[in-house]
């Protein structure tokens, strides 16, 4: 009997399942909601690093002679392709929702979301400087770990892993882990209280915002031909476009590369594909219903993809001090570069915080934002902010593993 119920055990504990227990458990966290402020989709992250820090201490266990394994490298490399294969889909999405109005839109105003990239990743790589400088027990290898885990960059992570070797590596690996907890929800409760610390009415705010952002998105001349009801080809075409782009390495120095990786590469494709609308005959507009779906499941994947081996790497390699300053290194350029957007370039609150988001490059802050605020059309800042945050974290990472 137990032989039995090992073996329909083994079937159910597969990748699979093990996914979408992971949602359903995690939606229903999210949709808690205490004076007003909820996890939302981010509750997913906080029940994938549980179970993360569940199969730390039970990788396998028995059921009679049948052995269950709930954590192989094999299964690591499984989550890092859901992960991938979220980003791609979440990004996207963002940039063909913002494409029709991102270019056309584009004037010196928008100079300050780029502005806004550099700022709030050099914040973080200033705050993670003077914490080595002021505890001599944290390296700087360390350091660019509890960074880009902060700012949860994984392409700022590669980047720091790709400067260094051996068990240097290890701990920057160590350091994302750490501090990436943090950096999820910090961002993701972040978005949430300000408006309500401000007592912003978001409905006024909301009406305002869409107004000052409407513009006119002409209609492609002739008849088109779609290629399929719910909008797959043009999608598939800007992931598979947005891929190509990311592939492109830039010589930055002697023997190292940047590159906009998946997940920039993808976010361009989609703001592309999106502005154009059309390739010939062929109608590359995609419908609301697809895109806000699609990016939903890919925000999904990606907190599974990412969160359950963050919650391995967390368990593995915490320590008190290393996760507070991961927390600096996401608080400061959080709130001083809000401060900065809001006295400086005089951006409205959702400018403001979609800047943020660009610039801490945290996809799951965008997700929730877009709830708070009600209206995707606060993925213009984001789309905005986050091309130039990406080439500044890569670059920032670097910079300090080899300097310091």
């Amino acid at each position: 009997m137990l032989n039995y119920f090992g073996a329909v055990c083994s079937s159910s504990l597969s990748l699979i399942f093990i996914v979408f227990i992971i949602g359903v458990v995690g939606y229903l966290l999210g949709a808690v909601s205490v004076k007003g402020i909820s996890l939302g989709t981010a509750g997913v992250l906080v029940i994938a690093l549980c179970y993360g820090v569940l199969i730390h201490y039970f990788p396998s266990f028995k059921i009679g002679e049948k052995n269950i394994v709930l954590w192989s490298p094999a299964l690591k490399n499984n989550f890092s392709v859901v992960s991938s294969i979220g980003t791609a889909l979440f990004v996207t999405a963002v940039g063909l929702i913002a494409g029709p109005k991102f270019f056309r839109t584009f004037n010196k105003s928008s100079i300050a979301y780029l502005v806004m990239g550099i700022v709030v990743i050099g914040l973080g790589v200033a705050t993670a400087i003077i914490c080595v400088k002021l505890d001599s027990n944290l390296n700087a290898n360390m350091a660019a770990g509890l960074l880009t885990g902060g700012l949860t960059s994984t392409p700022g992570f590669s980047a720091a892993k790709e400067a260094v070797e051996g068990a240097a590596q290890d701990e920057i690996s160590a350091g994302y882990g750490i501090a990436y907890l943090y950096g999820v929800l910090g961002v993701v409760l972040f978005v949430q209280i300000v408006p309500k610390i401000l007592k912003t009415d978001m409905a006024k705010e909301r009406e305002s915002f869409v107004a000052a952002g409407s513009v006119t998105i002409p209609e492609p001349k002739g008849k088109l031909v779609k290629a399929d009801e719910f909008g797959f080809f043009p999608f598939f075409l800007a992931v598979a476009f947005g891929c190509l782009i990311g592939a492109i390495k830039i010589p930055i120095g002697h023997d190292a590369y940047f590159s906009l990786g998946n997940s920039g590469g993808t976010l361009i494709g989609g703001l592309i594909i999106g502005h154009f609308m059309h390739i010939g005959k062929l109608d590359c507009r995609v419908s609301k219903q697809t895109l806000n779906f699609m990016r939903e499941l890919g925000l999904v994947l990606f907190l599974i993809g990412a969160g359950v081996p963050g919650g391995v790497n967390f368990v593995s390699n915490v320590k008190v001090s290393y996760f507070i300053y991961g927390a600096i290194m996401t608080t400061v350029p959080m709130i001083v570069g809000y401060v900065i957007a809001r006295y400086v370039f005089k951006l409205s609150i959702f400018n403001n915080l979609g800047s943020i988001t660009g610039g801490m490059t945290s996809t799951p802050a965008l997700g929730t934002l877009i709830a708070t605020a009600g209206t995707d059309e606060v993925s213009a800042a984001y789309a905005a902010t986050y091309p130039l945050a990406l080439v500044s974290i890569v670059l920032g990472s670097k910079i300090l593993v080899m300097l310091f």
